[in-house]
């Protein structure tokens, strides 16, 4: 987009064309559905006394912050708003037949983002000294004016909240994609290294088929792996040994002159044994043998271990999946018995990339009933107080879960070590659109969501904060027939 020209540039433009007929622009206003039904003469005074504004496509009308000094009619052509710090979603567009601008009874003191001249406008402006004269004129312009108030404040929460929903989509989504890039990951080179393993595994066994060792020599082999199998699995080998294991057993093996001692040494110093558990090998196996027989062990227990790895990752992946289905409550009813404890188990899955340095103490009362309740609502009110409390610790420090009854209601506490909620701010915390974060990382209508999703249930939302201990407390109730 190229801008054509500043405001003042377009006010010498204006004033220096000429004005259309006074018929021309009242025909044009009967066309804007907010003003239908108003008298001839009506029609007329706004008509004469609306400063003219045709502005060319392209064109900046307003920059973010700007003082809002004029209600404008627009007559033709469109008008986009746009955040300058929001993204290119359009926050608001005014179209032809549309009363935008700077309204009676309005707040508003300046403009919201930036606003631009889609194709050829033409519109009428009424500057905030006219708005007396103008409702004296025209009497049904209180009530008209209202509505269209009424109308944009629908339309603007509507778009902040459903940018809200999708800012905290692509938050559990980025912190999915972390969490499930490790284990997919790691179940990604398990299965590479796995098939050079079987590979090299084939070749071991093939080796060993080929020294044709008689039955009992074969059962000794057999037998001696399984020893060494279930001592492995009876307790891990002491790492602080290992070191000291590994250079017998490959001084055994050099001795013995088994080859690539050196690669067979580390697996075998992993698994515990000892240079004392290779001499019943070394007593009915030459040199050759013995490579072949541990050689092809150790290739068994590489590819064990990739297996096992790869059934690590895989079961990882399958409990993110799990905890995705629990948190949105697929395929399930609106409302749901909740367990509250798993609720908050699975909402902190789904934020497990931000708790890598961050203690969670959770103290859960035993025997716990379940709440009727909407689940996936619910699940947005954990997910914003914990979120909240993350950023108050930036990641690092502590926070602590309680859930416990009080009386008939259940009482949820969400704790953080962080800095505190200043005084000032402690009262229009649930406010929407009211945040302190930095542009781009949130539009404040995560407690206001909180707050509303609680009164939903016939719940309670309250906080007490000091430096070093910010507390949400959440009361809602057990049992159905209170909450619905």
């Amino acid at each position: 987009m190229t801008t054509a020209s500043s405001t003042s540039t377009m006010d010498r433009a204006a004033a220096s064309s000429p004005r259309s007929p006074i018929p021309q622009i009242v025909e044009a206003l009967k066309r804007v559905t907010p003003l239908q039904g108003l008298e001839e003469s009506e029609y007329v005074w706004l008509a004469t006394h609306g400063l003219e504004r045709c502005i060319t496509g392209g064109t900046t009308i307003f920059h973010e912050g700007d003082a809002a000094e004029a209600m404008s009619i627009v007559l033709r052509g469109e008008v986009h708003v746009r955040r300058e710090r929001g993204g290119p979603a359009a926050l608001f567009i005014g179209r032809s037949g549309q009363i935008t601008g700077l309204l009676p009874f309005s707040r508003m003191k300046t403009y919201g983002g930036h606003g631009y001249a889609v194709g050829d406008v033409w519109a009428l402006e009424y500057p905030r000294s006219m708005f007396p004269a103008m409702m004296q004129a025209v009497p049904s312009m209180t009530q008209r004016c209202v509505s269209v108030l009424l109308d944009r404040v629908r339309e603007v929460t509507r778009l902040e909240q459903q940018t809200e929903k999708l800012t905290a989509l692509g938050k559990l989504a980025a912190n999915l994609a972390h969490e499930m890039n490790n284990p997919a990951s790691a179940a990604q080179r398990s299965a590479s290294g796995l098939l050079d393993e079987l590979r090299v595994y084939g070749h071991e066994k093939y080796r060993l088929g080929s020294l044709c060792l008689d039955n009992g020599h074969m059962d000794e082999v057999g037998k001696w792996q399984d020893a060494i199998r279930r001592q492995s699995r009876a307790g891990r080998p002491d790492d602080f040994n290992q070191i000291q294991r590994e250079d017998e057993v490959q001084t055994w093996l050099s001795n013995h002159k088994v080859e690539q001692g050196w690669k067979i040494a580390p697996e075998l110093a992993e698994l515990g044994v000892t240079a004392a558990q290779l001499e019943p090998l070394g007593a009915f196996l030459n040199a050759e043998a013995l490579s072949v027989v541990l050689g092809q062990f150790t290739s068994s227990i590489r590819a064990e271990r990739i297996a096992e790895a790869m059934l690590d990752s895989t079961a990882r992946i399958f409990d993110l999946i799990r905890a995705i289905k629990d948190y949105s409550y697929m395929d399930q009813a609106p409302i749901q018995e909740v367990d509250v404890r798993q609720a908050l188990e699975n909402t902190l899955t789904m934020l497990q990339s931000r708790l890598a340095h961050v203690e969670v103490e959770r103290r859960y009362a035993e025997e716990l009933p379940c709440i009727a309740a909407y689940g996936s609502e619910l699940n947005q009110v954990w997910m914003s107080l914990l979120e909240n409390a993350l950023d108050a610790i930036d990641d690092h420090g502590k926070i602590s879960l309680v859930v416990e009854t009080s009386g008939d209601m259940m009482l949820i506490e969400v704790w953080d070590n962080g800095i505190g909620i200043p005084p000032e701010n402690r009262d229009r915390i649930f406010e929407p659109f009211f945040t302190t974060k930095a542009p781009g990382r949130g539009l404040g209508l995560g407690l206001d969501t909180v707050q509303r999703i609680v009164r939903r249930h016939r719940g309670y939302v309250t906080v007490e904060s000091k430096p070093g201990a910010t507390c949400f407390q959440i009361r809602l109730p057990i049992e159905q027939l209170l909450a619905y």
